[in-house]
């Protein structure tokens, strides 16, 4: 453990964190619509799971929005589509029964629009759905979202063999270093095109700079992405969703610089982070320097992949005020509860952040990690700060750890809480270096190494 060091400042710690998440909950408030419906079959859309419909969902989309809102519905059947488009006041509604199924075709998600890849901005592959600079929108129903991802499309491009990807194949990690260049010279975002002959696979549901979303109560499936990415976004409420996506990089619910989230009731079995809250990578973050703030996490499932709960590693914005309670967490392919992924070239901040009342049934890996010495380790200028983070009521089956905490000797973890928390089996001891103020308070059955 170090002593203390010298620091940016940061928020104060909030005096009563769950105060804070109900108020949180309560000035969320889902945007309502007006009582008129626009049925996308009115339109000449067809349920046949062959006719192309994305002409007629524009089509309906354009009806709603020029009325004053209201919704757009699509009835039992499978709808064929290539990118929808929302624009303010439209609630796109999925009726119990309805698949929208969107094409395979990576040339019918042009012309490329402004999105985020990996925590940078630049002009891609259109997300199947997404709305700009809009007021008040939904996707909501008990209907599916199909992306079709698959072995043959979308999936290869992450450049991984168990995914349908084979030597000689073009994928992601060839445009990369292209996309990273461009922003660590501050170039502007106009000249950073990365869609029709490059290799960056769009998300499925992004809304970018967007007050009043809504997210609600359908599945996603086959997502050649990330499933659910709201960027610069304020009002955000995602419920009662339930993803089951397991392809390369496949987050459930990505938040990346949004303000005033909450997500609840979801369901998620991801292939990659469950819930991954962001704000920008590296110059591309310093330069937009937005941070994610004010979440509120509460009664979810979350079964596979990775982090249950992340922070980062796109955090350079920085991270504040996240709250997480009554989740049930674990299964056999779920790697870490709360994971925080950040090093000194990645930079930012994680600070107030508290999870309670949890049940976690099994993870492969440690319950709580926060190692700043993952990927480039401590190789850049932008020392992470991480501080005030607490653990209460929470019981843990089987874990290869309780905790994996490890600062920097100049820029340590601070305030890290572990109070009334239950380990049942854990395979190896804690690793805690490089942590001020690490408080266990009735922990039992951890291995408290060093």
């Amino acid at each position: 453990m170090t002593g203390p060091q010298t620091r940016t400042p940061a928020d104060p710690p909030v005096a009563d964190p769950w105060a804070e998440a109900d108020a949180v909950a309560a000035r969320v408030v889902p945007p309502r619509f007006p009582g008129r419906d626009f049925p996308v079959t009115a339109y000449g859309a067809a349920g046949d799971g062959r006719t192309d419909c994305t002409h007629a969902i524009r089509q309906a989309v354009t009806a709603c929005h020029s009325a004053g809102g209201g919704r757009v519905t699509v009835p039992p059947g499978v709808f064929l589509t290539g990118p929808v488009r929302l624009r303010s006041q439209v609630e796109l509604h999925l009726e119990e029964g309805a698949t929208l199924r969107f094409v395979q075709d990576p040339a019918r998600y042009l012309p490329p629009v402004l999105t985020r890849f990996q925590g940078v901005e630049c002009y891609g592959y259109a997300p199947f759905i997404h709305a700009h600079d809009a007021r008040d929108i939904a996707v909501t129903g008990s209907g599916v979202l199909d992306g079709q991802a698959d072995e043959e499309h979308w999936w290869p491009w992450a450049g991984q063999e168990e995914f349908g990807w084979r030597p000689g194949m073009p994928h992601q990690e060839q445009d990369w270093p292209d996309l990273w260049r461009q922003a660590e010279d501050n170039d502007p975002i106009e000249q950073r095109v990365y869609a029709d002959g490059r290799y960056f696979r769009p998300d499925f549901i992004e809304f970018r700079r967007c007050h009043g979303v809504l997210i609600e109560g359908v599945t996603i499936i086959r997502s050649p992405m990330w499933e659910i990415h709201p960027v610069l976004c304020t009002n955000v409420t995602v419920q009662d969703v339930v993803i089951d996506s397991i392809g390369p990089n496949n987050d459930g619910i990505d938040p990346e610089s949004c303000r005033d989230v909450v997500i609840r009731r979801c369901d998620i079995t991801a292939g990659d982070d469950c819930i991954a809250i962001k704000s920008g990578r590296e110059a591309d973050g310093r330069r937009v320097a937005t941070p994610s703030e004010n979440i509120v996490i509460e009664d979810c499932v979350l079964r596979h992949r990775y982090g249950a709960i992340t922070l980062g590693s796109d955090m350079t914005g920085g991270i504040r005020n996240v709250y997480v309670r009554r989740c049930r967490i674990g299964g056999p392919g779920l790697y870490f509860g709360l994971y925080i992924k950040t090093n000194s070239v990645r930079g930012g901040f994680a600070e107030n952040v508290h999870l309670t009342d949890l049940t976690v049934t099994h993870l492969t890996k440690e319950f709580i990690t926060c190692d700043f010495d993952r990927g480039e380790g401590d190789t850049g200028a932008y020392p992470p700060r991480v501080e005030n983070v607490s653990v209460s009521r929470a019981t843990v089956g089987r874990a290869r750890r309780g905790v994996l905490a490890r600062g920097y000797a100049h820029a340590p973890i601070r305030e890290l809480l572990l109070e009334d928390v239950r380990f049942e089996e854990l395979a190896e001891e804690d690793i805690v270096t490089h942590v001020s103020g690490y408080t266990r308070e009735k922990v039992t059955g951890g291995r408290d190494g060093g």
